[in-house]
């Protein structure tokens, strides 16, 4: 697969090899098969073709964004009808800003090894 020039940034994951490096493509693919459902990750297509699994996997990541934005922008007003009191409500809107500021992380570092495979990062 053609290596195109990346710079490893702070947002490149730890679990990934660094381009060019012996085997980096399979710890690449590795990695993002963590990021998606496990049904996905067996498919064929993605077996063969990394930059395809890439591309599912910052899909994947950019739907768990809005879902945990919507939890968030939600928790104040739907988390009472639920019974919670206001620690629990505090402590889940902890969380989801938590969770939104990680899969934000998660999210460029998929673009920067999409690119680095050789494909269009969004």
């Amino acid at each position: 697969m053609p290596l195109t020039s990346t710079r490893l940034g702070p947002d490149w994951p730890r679990q990934v090899k660094t381009p060019g490096s012996y085997d980096w493509e399979r710890s690449a693919a590795k990695w993002l098969r963590e990021l998606v459902p496990a049904r996905y990750a067996s498919y064929p297509a993605f077996v063969r073709h990394p930059v395809l699994l890439a591309r599912h996997a910052q899909i994947q990541v950019e739907h768990e964004i809005r879902v945990a934005r919507i939890a968030l922008q939600t928790a104040r007003a739907d988390l009472p009808r639920l019974g919670l009191h206001e620690g629990a409500i505090e402590h889940a809107i902890k969380l989801y800003a938590a969770e939104l500021m990680q899969l934000q992380h998660i999210a460029r570092s998929v673009r920067a090894v999409t690119q680095a495979l050789g494909g269009s990062a969004r």
